[in-house]
């Protein structure tokens, strides 16, 4: 590979997506506390809640880390390859739904029925920020980033894997791969 070949950024806009939804989603559990919302919490529900919680929590770091070794991300960017098998078999934005998993995992653990319309303005801000960004990018032919190419792959490979999954696998077609 040739030092000088352009490619996408390496972390492109997914820390500013996977940090957005973190630091929602802070503030809004902190905020639950600092205006003593207790009522809105439900004690017996407490250790379900709190399973679930590290459920999706766990299953978002995996999905995180599954993108980033098992599928080789910041390699593959490198080489201009468009990644379409393991977990980008499902979606087409794992390291951005493992965050989004992660914060939900977090307010199921906060036990606070005024939270749960977080991951839901989570999810939008995450869709803007792809639907701006990263699809622009990778539909373009040859995209370009301040100023000079970055990626070979274009729009007619791209679009093709696009049309087999949504950005998340519950949404997608391709739910017969999870069986």
């Amino acid at each position: 590979m040739s030092n000088n070949k352009k490619h996408l950024p390496l972390f492109g806009v997914g820390p500013l997506i996977v940090f957005g939804q973190g630091g929602i989603t802070a503030i809004a559990i902190w905020l639950t506390y600092v205006f003593d919302v207790g009522f809105a919490r439900f004690d017996m529900l407490k250790i379900p809640f709190w399973v679930v919680g590290i459920l999706l929590i766990l299953s978002g770091v995996g999905l995180d880390l599954s993108a980033k070794y098992q599928s080789k991300l910041f390699t593959n960017i490198q080489e201009n390859k468009l990644i379409t098998d393991g977990v980008y078999a499902y979606t087409r934005n794992p390291v951005c739904f493992g965050g989004l998993l992660i914060c939900t995992g977090a307010i199921f653990i906060a036990n606070n029925l005024l939270l749960f319309g977080v991951p839901v303005i989570c999810w939008i801000y995450m869709t803007i920020f792809l639907i701006k960004t990263e699809e622009v990018w990778l539909k373009v032919p040859k995209a370009f980033i301040r100023g000079k190419p970055c990626h070979e792959f274009g729009l007619a490979k791209y679009v093709c894997y696009c049309g087999g999954r949504y950005e998340w696998w519950f949404l997608s077609g391709n739910t017969e791969k999870m069986i």
